[in-house]
């Protein structure tokens, strides 16, 4: 990096402009695609003749071990999981929010997999709340199929996590949101890992 992009960065922390990721061991992170997933342990490198500060992460839902600096974790989009009262805004989005999808299925398919990258929740909801609505009208593909499946484990298990009750409490939340927008899960015959 630069001498100017490091004052940048310098400047920008100054001015609050960027939030400096700072976990400690034992808080629940959300790591883009994958979930939820837990610091365990913080380490410390070199790279570049800088010291830099690392977080190992285990991602719940499938063991997954991931090392990210500190530096990078903003770029990346790892986020603390989100407060109980801001899912609320999520399930909100679920129940009255409004939908504007493409028609075709290519664009259609590149915009919401961008949505599932940026690791936000409501992003998530909205490819979810989007392929639900579409698998009304005309069979889901099988990549949209199993992008409908990510997005409701994604969604599920964050919100199970913030509201600290089981995945199977926060799937009939999801569900009730969904009816309250008259839109209900398609049955899935195949099962996605």
């Amino acid at each position: 990096m630069t001498l100017a992009a490091q004052s940048a960065i310098f400047l920008l922390h100054l001015l609050g402009a960027i939030q400096i990721m700072d976990y400690k061991i034992g808080d629940k992170v959300v790591y883009p695609n994958h979930g939820v997933g837990i610091v365990e342990q913080i380490s410390y490198g070199v790279l570049n003749g800088r010291t830099e500060r690392y977080f190992m992460i285990r991602i719940v839902s499938s063991g997954l071990r991931v090392m990210v600096p500190q530096s990078n974790a903003m770029t990346v989009g790892l986020r603390s999981v989100i407060r109980s009262n801001e899912s609320s805004k999520v399930l909100g989005f679920l129940e009255t929010g409004k939908l504007n999808s493409h028609h075709d299925w290519k664009h259609r398919f590149k915009e919401n997999s961008e949505r599932m990258r940026t690791g936000s929740l409501l992003e998530v909801a909205v490819v979810l709340k989007s392929l639900v609505s579409l698998s009304r009208s005309k069979p889901l593909s099988f990549r949209e199929k199993k992008m409908l499946e990510r997005a409701k484990y994604l969604l599920v298990s964050e919100m199970a996590t913030s509201r600290n009750t089981s995945p199977e409490s926060a799937e009939a939340v999801v569900v009730k949101s969904l009816a309250k927008a008259k839109l209900q899960f398609p049955v899935m015959t195949e099962k996605f890992e």
